[in-house]
């Protein structure tokens, strides 16, 4: 490897290790700025579709993000309610559930546990006390990275003022933008830069844009379902879950153990309406895998499920709410370099 080349990857990862530190160092105010970028990235085909309708950049901009904004107002204004309500009712209740739970279905455990040994069952009940304990930590931990971590420094009004003033800068300048970073490639290995750029451009917008239309038929298809089967709080419980499939297997667990156990106790050995609940998780998760995510989301992408559930949490980890919003793309980036890399490699004299 020459001088140049050597200088070449020494200033690539100098700037790669100096944007993750800026990312760490400013990651308490910097939340509002990339949930900006990233709205702003969700919305910039439609304003490029007016641009080419002789539309002006910026009025474009303020047409399509007031347009989403009114959605999702309303969206609040409409759902929030029913979950508030519910929400507050669940909680309440959810002694009296724990207390039925207890009364019902502890004996049936207790049977089926006087078949082991005593050591077989002390087993168990330790192996059950240690996954609750790591569970309940995990989830402990998990929101309080997202809502103390992030959140103790930027508080709803600047999340709601700096969001959508930020997107709709990127949006009106989304042109000046490209056009500056495009000016920054290096020459030599412009083409091929261009080229992986381009792809994670579609692997990114394939993922994002279509996984979100995901959440929201699977969250209408649950919520729907769950409430045209008598389930109290199901309605709630299946807006959650459609709002946690954009995590893999997230929504689609934790809406099937929820309306289980609420079905369980509410419906008290009625096992037609039990099996009903989960058929409405059944019948969701087929369309999930059959014919939403492959018309809408597609394995073109190159986002493996269990990569983007790892870059999640990992994302999570190390950067709280930030790095959930960098999770996904940084994913993609290091996924498609890895296939080219790989590419790169099956043609060199090496692999031969």
């Amino acid at each position: 490897m020459t001088v140049v080349q050597n200088s070449a990857w020494r200033f690539w990862l100098l700037m790669l290790a100096a944007t993750f530190a800026l990312l760490w160092l400013f990651e308490p105010i910097i939340g509002p700025f990339l949930a900006g970028l990233a709205v702003a990235y969700f919305l910039e085909p439609l304003v490029s579709k007016l641009e080419r309708h002789k539309v002006a950049r910026w009025a474009g901009a303020l047409i399509v993000l007031s347009g989403f904004l009114f959605v999702v107002a309303l969206i609040l204004i409409l759902v929030w309610p029913l979950i508030s309500t519910q929400g507050a009712a669940l909680l309440n209740a959810l002694p009296n559930y724990v207390a039925k739970i207890r009364q019902e279905y502890l004996p049936w455990a207790q049977d089926w546990l006087a078949r082991f040994s005593p050591e077989d069952v002390e087993k168990i009940r330790g192996a059950a006390a240690q996954g609750a304990g790591v569970a309940a930590g995990w989830v402990s931990h998990t929101v309080q990275n997202i809502v103390t971590g992030s959140f103790a420094f930027i508080d709803a009004l600047a999340l709601s003022v700096l969001t959508p003033v930020t997107a709709f800068h990127a949006l009106r300048d989304w042109s000046k933008l490209t056009r500056a970073i495009d000016n920054l490639i290096p020459r030599k290995h412009y083409k091929i830069i261009r080229e992986q750029m381009a792809a994670i451009d579609a692997t990114l917008s394939g993922f994002v844009r279509g996984q979100a239309i995901v959440c929201v038929i699977l969250g209408i298809i649950y919520s729907s379902g769950l409430a045209l089967n008598g389930l109290k709080y199901g309605a709630t419980v299946g807006l959650v879950a459609g709002v946690l499939t954009i995590i893999p297997y997230v929504g689609t667990v934790f809406g099937w153990v929820t309306s289980v156990i609420l079905a369980a106790v509410q419906f008290e050995g009625d096992w037609l309406r039990i099996g009903l609940v989960i058929a409405v998780f059944a019948i969701g998760h087929f369309f999930e895998a059959y014919i939403l995510t492959p018309r809408f989301v597609g394995e073109r992408v190159g986002l493996h499920p269990l990569w983007v559930l790892f870059a999640l949490i990992a994302g999570l980890k190390l950067m709280g709410f930030v790095g959930v919003l960098i999770a996904v793309p940084v994913a993609a980036v290091i996924g498609v370099l890895v296939r080219f890399a790989v590419t790169q490699y099956r043609a060199s004299a090496l692999y031969e």
